[in-house]
């Protein structure tokens, strides 16, 4: 079986759509690596172990409308949060 290759992507949302449109796929890639033993468990650091975390008060409102759009785009919404935050700056930095 040929190992499957994961694309770079431009950005979460183009990450989260990859994923989700491949979903019967990978199940598929998983329930047969099951099935031949090549399952493995990995300890160790996470990858964003290094990511600090920020805790931020927002209006219950913003709270309810990042929810909405998130899940239009399938999204949990801290991630879609996390999204726009990111490309606020990266805006803000562009036009600086």
């Amino acid at each position: 079986m040929e190992k499957r290759v994961i694309p770079k992507f431009a950005d979460e949302a183009d990450e989260a759509k990859w994923w989700f449109d491949h979903q019967d796929e990978l199940l598929e890639d998983f329930k047969n690596a099951a099935a031949e033993g090549r399952l493995q468990r990995r300890i160790g650091a996470r990858p964003n172990a290094a990511v600090p975390t920020t805790t931020i008060r927002l209006d219950p409102a913003d709270i309810e409308m990042a929810r909405t759009l998130a899940e239009k785009k399938g999204l949990k919404y801290q991630t879609y949060l996390k999204m726009v935050i990111h490309e606020a700056l990266l805006k803000e930095t562009q036009s600086a």
